[in-house]
């Protein structure tokens, strides 16, 4: 049982069964792949942390109170975001943890958050910017060339920092790089907005669901590839039963966006990690037939990836899984012709950075 995590998300009464070995490289494989809170609420849910022992469990208290500072610093800071981006007339659409979060979705049940992301129009860009500094936002210490990248190439503009609290802000203007090979028309995103709290909004359902999987399936580094993936099994649970159109567009609005081939992964391997339950054939028309014909070899790099970055968790090639994803990563972002200059840069400044420090 080596796989320990995945299992105990899934049943989590089963944790009562484990003994002492057991339960420390459960604890461990859900640290390191940013999923203690979750598991921590699904113990709790079913009233599993009042039968383990305290020492066990007051790693899962700990997990729990993190959590809900994180909403309660969450609402607090939306409402100030929030009042910056009043002041130029834009609304506020967070995205990924953040909207699970404030949403109250069973998603956001656990899920802990490093920053806080929102996404608007990519023409109100320059003055949303403005509108932080304004109100106490700053980029800090970001090379030239890096500023560059994210301005020209970037589907965000580089990281704000709060003065005083010090709490990282993303504000993105599209879901990938404009480089990438999906040409996404964001302002489709901006069509079918969900008000969770007055002036404050989400993607829908299905763009939620969609943004997930082109998110996960475009990173280039997995250390917590399967919480992301727990996401995706979490909303593709839920969203159906607050929908009972979900299914029916799904696919449709993949295509609308162009991003039918995020949507296959994530369905496809939310249901071979998490025997996710899906209506029968959605799988098969989402997919292209090149990417039936590259199946094989996406689950042997993908399902080493899904993986909690544990040593007893790693299976046989997984680094080499690995640093594939990490170069299709960089190959998915931005054509060749730019790619190769941009990694020849980065990898001359990592050099230059390290023979200053010596």
């Amino acid at each position: 049982m080596n796989f320990l995590l995945q299992q105990l998300l899934l049943e989590p009464r089963r944790s009562l069964d484990l003994d002492n070995d057991q339960l420390n490289l459960l604890l461990s494989q859900a640290r390191c792949s940013r999923l203690m809170g979750a598991l921590a609420l699904e113990l709790q849910r079913i009233g599993a942390d009042e039968l383990l022992s305290p020492k066990v469990d007051r790693h899962f208290q700990s997990a729990r109170l993190i959590h809900e500072k994180q909403k309660r610093d969450l609402v607090y800071d939306s409402d100030k975001i929030k009042m910056a981006l009043d002041s130029v007339g834009e609304k506020l659409v967070l995205l990924k943890g953040a909207a699970y979060l404030l949403a109250g979705l069973p998603v956001g049940r656990g899920r802990f958050i490093s920053d806080i992301d929102i996404i608007v129009p990519r023409h109100r860009i320059d003055e949303v910017e403005q509108a932080f500094i304004g109100f106490g936002w700053e980029t800090g210490d970001i090379d030239p060339y890096n500023d560059r990248y994210y301005r020209k190439w970037g589907h965000e503009i580089p990281p704000l920092t709060h003065r005083k609290r010090e709490i990282t802000l993303d504000v993105h203007h599209n879901i990938l790089p404009p480089t990438a090979g999906p040409n996404v028309d964001a302002s489709l995103l901006f069509d079918q907005l969900i008000e969770i709290r007055p002036g404050i909004f989400t993607l829908s359902w299905q763009d939620m669901v969609i943004h997930s999987a082109t998110h996960l399936f475009h990173e280039g580094e997995f250390h917590h590839g399967l919480r992301d993936l727990w996401d995706l099994d979490r909303m593709l649970r839920d969203f159906p039963e607050r929908d009972p159109h979900f299914w029916e567009g799904l696919v449709s609005r993949a295509q609308e966006l162009q991003l039918t081939g995020s949507l296959f992964h994530g369905l496809n391997y939310s249901q071979q990690v998490f025997n996710t339950p899906l209506p029968e054939g959605i799988v098969e028309a989402a997919a292209s037939r090149p990417q039936m014909f590259r199946k094989p070899l996406m689950d042997f790099l993908f399902l080493r990836a899904f993986r909690p970055d544990h040593p007893q968790c790693e299976l046989p090639l997984t680094n080499l899984a690995l640093n594939l994803l990490y170069l299709r990563s960089h190959y998915l972002r931005m054509p060749l012709y730019l790619l190769l200059p941009h990694l020849a840069r980065k990898a001359w400044m990592r050099r230059m950075s390290k023979e200053d420090g010596a």
